[in-house]
């Protein structure tokens, strides 16, 4: 008789945890199904959009786009961007490196997490593709350039003329591995 009191509460856990399961599947397609309907994130039709809109290009305005790096863990890892700042003209498609060198003497995963300043241009700052949007496998000692597509807004207020994409690198295998 002592197992049957806890017998409810243990199917009820079940069924919270198998509920969670399955609402964590369902959230990819329900991503996909929210970026097609507002256009937000998805970065396909963002792709599509700037071919399409090449009659958009602001060309008579330059946007200056410096980009930089951090790593919060010194000495694991090299982390640059190949070039430090770019003109841009609005609305039109440009590509950025970033070159990352592994010097954790061990194959290991790396997560860069984006930044733009000023904050309140980054809703006119699109990244049609970008090394951040996964996670980076790389082996021990391994370098190489990863590229960035991007295209600033022609809706960008003008008194913007100066934004920074800022790349924070996270060796995300050892912050798992440290935190167990």
């Amino acid at each position: 008789m002592s197992a049957n009191p806890h017998r409810g509460l243990v199917l009820k856990l079940l069924v919270f945890v198998a509920g969670s399961f399955a609402f964590g599947f369902a959230l990819v397609p329900l991503y996909d199904v929210l970026c097609s309907i507002t256009g937000l994130g998805n970065q396909k039709s963002l792709t599509r959009a700037v071919a399409q809109g090449a009659e958009t290009v602001d060309s008579s305005r330059a946007v200056t786009i410096d980009f930089m790096t951090n790593l919060p863990t010194v000495g694991n890892w090299e982390f640059r961007p190949v070039v430090q700042s770019m003109q841009v003209h609005p609305g039109k498609l440009y590509e950025a490196d970033f070159f990352a060198h592994n010097l954790t003497g061990h194959d290991t995963i790396a997560q860069a997490v984006p930044d733009i300043v000023p904050s309140k241009a980054a809703a006119w700052f699109h990244k049609t593709e970008c090394f951040c949007f996964s996670p980076q496998s790389f082996k021990r000692d391994e370098q190489r350039v990863m590229p960035v597509r991007f295209f600033v807004d022609p809706d960008l207020p003008a008194y913007v003329d100066h934004l920074t994409l800022a790349y924070t690198f996270y060796d995300v295998q050892n912050r798992a591995t440290a935190s167990r």
